[in-house]
C-alpha cells in the first residue's frame, strides 16, 4: 500500500492562537466569546451536534481545529430560507456539507417508504428537521446566503451518491450527487485526509477548481478533460474474459471510448480480442458507461456498479469517469488508509464527549446508544452486498494502538457524567476484525476480491484474535470498569477460527445474550449477500454454548434476518420460517431489505442481474421480490407466530401446495383458526364466538404486531459508519 502525508504533519494555519474551543460554536455570540471575527470553516450538518467521536461532524470539526482552522457549526438548519444559513457570517475558506451520519432517506423512511416518526440524531427523537435529500438542499442554500464561497459536501450521502446510482424513493436512475447539488468538490469515505488536504490548499490561496488531484474527492469536469500523461480505457475492457467471444458485443448498444471493436464477421465465427499494453494504473481513468445509458439499460447499470467496486481497493484502484451530459463525474482513487498513530491521535483531540449545552439535556438517541461505547477501528473486508460500510469506509481495516483505546476508556471512567463503570460496547463496523489483515502487503495491493470471507476465508488473509483478547482482558481489569459488553455485529465465520476469543466473549463480555447475523438460512440468498452457509452458524453456537456453560452462564444467541432480499424467493422464506419454529424463535422486529444507493444488492434489486459475476445480457439473473405484497409475505414469514400474518401466510401456504403445514399442532407453522381483532378482523367485523370454531379459549401464540420497524442503517461509528441499528429482538 503506498504511503501519504500525515494528516498531523501540515504547518498549522495562523489562527491556531485561539487554542481549542470547549465546543465547536453554534452562534454570533459563541465565537465573540471565542474572540473570533469570522469562521475559516463552517459545516453544516443535519445531526444534533454531539462532540463526540462517533458523530462525524465532531471528527471532522475538531480534526480541522487541530490544523488551526477557526470551525463554526450550523446544525440542523431551517432549510426554508437562507436566513439560517448566514448565522455564523461568511466562512473565509469554504462550506462543508453534510446530510448527517445517515442519509436522509434513510433516516426519514422506513423500506416500504412510510415516514418515520421519529429521528435518533435530533433532540427528543423529534422527526422532520432535516429536509430530504439534505445534502442537497443544504448546498444550494449555502450558494444562496454567500455567492462564491466554495461548497464541499461529504458524509454517507454523498458517498453513496457519488456516482449515477439507483434511488428506491423515487424509483428512478438518478446522476450524482454533484450535478443536483451544484457543490465544487465531493469528498467521500470518513473523509479525514481529503477534508485537511483541502482546507490548507484553499488557505494557501489555490482556487477550488484546481483541486483535482486529491484522492477521495469527486468532481465535475469537461467531456473531453484528460490530465497530461494519463491514459483512458473503456470499462468494458476490464471486465471481459481473455477467452474467444462471438461476435456479438453485450454492451453494443454503447460503443466503446476507443478502437477495441469487435470486428464484423459475416461468417460468424469466434474471434479474440487483443489486450491492449499494459497502462500505468496511478494514471489511468476508466470510463464507466454514461449516465443515460444506465438509466435506460439495466444490464449497463449492473456493469457500472460491478466496475466502480472492483476499483476500491486504495492499492490498485484507477481514477473513474461518467458521463453526463455536457459534463463528466471524475473520481479520484479512493483515500490512503489512516495509519494507528493517525487514527489514535483523532481520538485523542479534545472531544466533550456529550452534545453542545445549547440542547439543555434534551435526549439525543443516537447518543445515548453509544454514549459509553468506545470505537476501535475502521473498515470491514466482509463485503455483504445489502451494507454500505465497504462502499464508505472500504475494506482496508484500520485499527487503533491498545494504547489509545484504554486512554479513551480511562477518560470516559473520569469525565462523563453518569458513567456507572459500565462500557456498552467495544467494536466499530464488526465486532472482531481489530488488526485482522492480508498477510502480505503485496498481495493486499494487488487483490481485487469483493470480500476477503465469502465465498471462503482467504487463506492469505490474518485472522489472530489474539491482540483483541489481550485488549478485552486489559480493558476489563482496569480500576472502575465493572463489566465492557460487545455490542457491534460478531462475524462468526471468523471467531470461529479462535476458540480463545470466543470464550473470552462468552465469559466475559455477553449479558445473557448476544446479537449475530446470519441473515438466512438458505444457500441462495445467502450467496447474493456473500454471507456463510449456516453451517458456520451451528459451529459458533456450539462454541458459544460450550463456553457459555463452562463459565456457569445460560446465555443465548440472537440472530437476525433480512426478508425480500434479491436472490430470496417465497419458498426460501418458508424454509426459514420452519427453522424459526424449529429454533424457538421469535422475533419482535424484523427488517425487510432496503435498496440503499451503490450497494450491490441494489445494483441486483434494480437490474436483476448478478454483479457478483462478469455481467452480460445473457448472464445470470437474479429473483428479485419486488411489490408490496411479496414484501410483506416475506416479513410475515419471519414473524409467522404473529398472528395478524396468519390469514396472509394460510393463503400463501395453499397457494404453495403446503396447507400440511397449517393446523394446531407443534409441527405446524401457523393455526387454523384466528383470534378476535388480528388479522383480517382488523379491517371487517369481528367474528362471533360461533365462527371461531372449536379453539374458542386460545389465545393468539407470541405477541401481537407492536411498532414494526424495517430495515435502517445507524450510524454508530465515527465519521458517518454504518452500522445495522435496527432493534431486533427474538425470543426463545
Amino acid at each position: 500500500m503506498q504511503s501519504a502525508k500525515n494528516i498531523f504533519s501540515y504547518r498549522q494555519y495562523w489562527a491556531k492562537r485561539f487554542g481549542a474551543a470547549p465546543y465547536l460554536p453554534l452562534s454570533r455570540e459563541q465565537m465573540d466569546e471565542l474572540g473570533w471575527d469570522s469562521c475559516d470553516i463552517i459545516l453544516v450538518t443535519g445531526d444534533a451536534y454531539v462532540d463526540h467521536p462517533s458523530f462525524g461532524m465532531a471528527i471532522i470539526g475538531r480534526v480541522l481545529e487541530a490544523q488551526g482552522f477557526r470551525v463554526g457549526i450550523i446544525s440542523q438548519p431551517d432549510w426554508s430560507s437562507k436566513e439560517a444559513f448566514m448565522a455564523l457570517g461568511k466562512p473565509n475558506l469554504f462550506f462543508g456539507v453534510t446530510a448527517g451520519n445517515m442519509d436522509s432517506m434513510v433516516n426519514r423512511y422506513t423500506s416500504d417508504r412510510r415516514i418515520r416518526s421519529n429521528d435518533a440524531y435530533t433532540p427528543k427523537g423529534e422527526g422532520g428537521l432535516r429536509p430530504d435529500r439534505a445534502t442537497i438542499i443544504y448546498t444550494q442554500r449555502c450558494r444562496e446566503a454567500f455567492k462564491g464561497v466554495p461548497v464541499v459536501i461529504g458524509g454517507i450521502e454523498a458517498s453513496l451518491r457519488r456516482i449515477a446510482h439507483f434511488d428506491y424513493w423515487s424509483e428512478k436512475v438518478r446522476r450524482s450527487i454533484l450535478f443536483d447539488s451544484k457543490a465544487d468538490l465531493l469528498v467521500y469515505g470518513n473523509a479525514e485526509r481529503q477534508i485537511v488536504e483541502i482546507a490548507h490548499r484553499l488557505a494557501a490561496s489555490e482556487a477550488v477548481s484546481t483541486l483535482t488531484d486529491i484522492r477521495g474527492t469527486a468532481l465535475i469536469v469537461d467531456n473531453h478533460y484528460l490530465p497530461d500523461g494519463w491514459a483512458e480505457m473503456d470499462a468494458h475492457e476490464i471486465d471481459v474474459s481473455d477467452q474467444p467471444v462471438p461476435k456479438s458485443d453485450p454492451y453494443a448498444m454503447e460503443a466503446p471510448c476507443d478502437s477495441r471493436k469487435p470486428q464484423a464477421n459475416p461468417a460468424g465465427k469466434v474471434i479474440t480480442l487483443q489486450r491492449r499494453p499494459r497502462l500505468d494504473r496511478s494514471r489511468t481513468v476508466v470510463r464507466l458507461p454514461n449516465y443515460e445509458a444506465v438509466k435506460r439499460d439495466k444490464t449497463l447499470y449492473a456493469h457500472a456498479s460491478r466496475i466502480l467496486h472492483l476499483e476500491t481497493n486504495p492499492g490498485n484502484a484507477r481514477a473513474l469517469r461518467q458521463h453526463h451530459g455536457d459534463k463528466d463525474i471524475w473520481l479520484n482513487p479512493p483515500p490512503i488508509p489512516l495509519t494507528t498513530a493517525e487514527l489514535d491521535a483523532i481520538y485523542d483531540l479534545p472531544f466533550n464527549r456529550s452534545p453542545h449545552p445549547d440542547y439543555r439535556n434534551d435526549n439525543i438517541p443516537a447518543y445515548e446508544m453509544i454514549r459509553f461505547s468506545v470505537a476501535i477501528m475502521r473498515g470491514c473486508f466482509g463485503g455483504c452486498t445489502f451494507c454500505s460500510i465497504t462502499e464508505h469506509e472500504g475494506r482496508i481495516i484500520q485499527s487503533r494502538s491498545e494504547e489509545s483505546i484504554i486512554r479513551e476508556i480511562e477518560v470516559m471512567r473520569d469525565t462523563v457524567p453518569g458513567f456507572t463503570g459500565i462500557v456498552s460496547d467495544l467494536g466499530g463496523p464488526t465486532a472482531n476484525m481489530y488488526r485482522l489483515a492480508c498477510n502480505s502487503e503485496k498481495i493486499e495491493s494487488a487483490c481485487r476480491r469483493l470480500s476477503c470471507v465469502h465465498p471462503g476465508i482467504c487463506e492469505n488473509l490474518n485472522t489472530d484474535h489474539a491482540p483483541l483478547v489481550k485488549l478485552y482482558k486489559r480493558a476489563r481489569t482496569l480500576p472502575g470498569i465493572k463489566r465492557v459488553f460487545i455490542a457491534s455485529g460478531l462475524r462468526y465465520d471468523l471467531a470461529v477460527r479462535s476458540p480463545e476469543y470466543v470464550k473470552e466473549l462468552a465469559t466475559h463480555h455477553v449479558g445473557g445474550y448476544l446479537k449475530i447475523a446470519p441473515e438466512h438460512t438458505e444457500s441462495e440468498p445467502l450467496s447474493k449477500m456473500m454471507k456463510p452457509g449456516i453451517g458456520t452458524y451451528y459451529r459458533f453456537k456450539e462454541m458459544f454454548d460450550k463456553y457459555s456453560k463452562a463459565a456457569g452462564k445460560e446465555q443465548y444467541l440472537i440472530p437476525y434476518f433480512i426478508a425480500a432480499h434479491p436472490g430470496t424467493t417465497t419458498e426460501d422464506m418458508l424454509n426459514l420460517a420452519i427453522w424459526l419454529k424449529k429454533n424457538g424463535y421469535r422475533a419482535d422486529q424484523v427488517q425487510a431489505f432496503l435498496p440503499s444507493p451503490m450497494a450491490l444488492a441494489t445494483a441486483m434489486w434494480y437490474s436483476e442481474h448478478n454483479p457478483l459475476k462478469k455481467v452480460s445480457r445473457g448472464g445470470e439473473k437474479v429473483f428479485v421480490p419486488r411489490g408490496l405484497k411479496i414484501r410483506r409475505l416475506h416479513k410475515a414469514f419471519l414473524r409467522y407466530h404473529d398472528a395478524n400474518n396468519w390469514p396472509i401466510l394460510r393463503e400463501a401456504l395453499k397457494q404453495m401446495g403446503r396447507a400440511d403445514l397449517i393446523g394446531n399442532g407443534k409441527k405446524h407453522l401457523v393455526p387454523n383458526w384466528q383470534p378476535a381483532d388480528t388479522g383480517e378482523q382488523q379491517k371487517g367485523k369481528p367474528h362471533s364466538r360461533r365462527n371461531r370454531g372449536p379453539f374458542t379459549t386460545q389465545h393468539t401464540h407470541g405477541k401481537a404486531a407492536g411498532g414494526e420497524k424495517t430495515q435502517r442503517k445507524v450510524a454508530h461509528r465515527a465519521g458517518g459508519k454504518l452500522q445495522k441499528g435496527t432493534r431486533r429482538q427474538a425470543k426463545k
